[in-house]
């Protein structure tokens, strides 16, 4: 794993203390089938120095503002989340971006809140939940959202949520759901042309975007069978998302990803704190020991660059390594060796 932080983590995400509040009045303690992890920004930049990244665009995970039934307050509560996310960056100039949390379903109170934080805050991009209340992204009746978003060519992290459907015993959602969900946007987003009409938005798929790589040939033939359009476009379009690692730089998952994902088109992220910091490091190890340097250096950082023009002129942080960070990845690599037999 790199010594010298430099990736810039694009999947991480924030549990503000009154945002953990108002879920716990609600009954909510978990998201995905996990429990609410602890959070600060003093050891989200402890793990970021483990994990070797420099700078890590925060975003509210599920449920978002889903949770709240009443539109206005669902509204405030985005925006309560936002101004807090624009002063932890501004508090960590360099170490900290963002995504906006948009408060959906409500379309019209989403582009507004899009418009502001983007422009009055600084936002980095938008996070949008692959389904909110059962309603996935690209159906119907979306279009005043992606027009906001599409003229400030904005950044969208797709981020799963539970499926809008019981779930089944002894599968957490973070597992297998989630995979799916994000998978059932991608495809809506391709299938209704929402990535055609609206060429600016540049749509950055969560988990390596669950089962796209995988199933795209599969997806792109229904979708063609469907619509009547060409398959090789169809996979066009499945091919201009961007793809985060989270939780999916493994021998099995990242060459289908590389294979499948335009050059450029890869970032690193680490879904911590939901995923813990011995997952990010093992997948991270997975990345550092499974593509070749230029690989490498593109996913961990230039990609990130291309996209975040505002991040690039980001300069490393002096390591901070100490040694039980030092042995924590130390037993990550042999832990991965162990699982995966073969690799080094």
């Amino acid at each position: 794993m790199t010594a010298t932080p430099s990736r810039i983590d694009v999947h991480q995400h924030l549990i503000p203390s009154f945002y953990r509040d108002l879920l716990a009045k609600a009954g909510i303690a978990e998201a995905g089938g996990r429990q609410l992890p602890d959070w600060s920004p003093e050891s989200a930049l402890e793990v970021m120095d483990l994990l070797g990244a420099a700078t890590a665009i925060l975003s509210v995970s599920t449920p978002g503002t889903g949770f709240v039934t009443d539109p206005g307050e669902a509204t405030e509560l985005a925006r309560r989340l936002n101004d807090h996310c624009a002063g932890v960056a501004a508090e960590h100039a360099g170490r900290f971006g963002y995504f906006a949390t948009l408060p959906m379903p409500d379309i019209a109170a989403s582009a507004a809140e899009a418009e502001r934080a983007l422009v009055e805050l600084g936002a980095d991009g938008v996070t949008l939940l692959a389904n909110n209340q059962g309603v996935y992204l690209g159906a119907d009746g979306q279009d005043a959202l992606w027009r906001t978003l599409n003229e400030h060519g904005a950044v969208v992290l797709v981020h799963p949520a539970d499926l809008p459907a019981p779930p089944v015993e002894h599968v957490p959602p973070f597992a297998a759901d989630f995979l799916l969900d994000t998978t059932r946007a991608a495809y809506l987003l391709v299938r209704n042309g929402v990535v055609r009409r609206y060429p600016d938005i540049r749509f950055i798929l969560s988990h390596a975007g669950g089962f796209v790589p995988y199933s795209s040939h599969r997806m792109a033939v229904a979708i063609a069978g469907d619509t009547g359009r060409s398959p090789l476009d169809v996979l066009d379009d499945f091919r201009s998302f961007y793809f985060d690692t989270a939780l999916s730089s493994s021998p099995a998952a990242l060459p289908t990803l590389l294979a499948f994902a335009r050059p450029g088109h890869v970032l690193f992220g680490s879904d911590w704190p939901f995923a813990p910091s011995i997952a990010g490091q093992y997948f991270a190890h997975g990345l550092d020991s499974g593509v070749d340097p230029g690989t490498l250096r593109a996913v961990n950082r230039t990609n990130a660059e291309a996209l975040f023009p505002g991040l690039g002129g980001t300069p490393a942080p002096t390591p901070r390594t100490s040694l039980r960070q030092s042995a924590q990845r130390a037993a990550a690599r042999l832990f991965f060796r162990l699982v995966q037999p073969g690799t080094e």
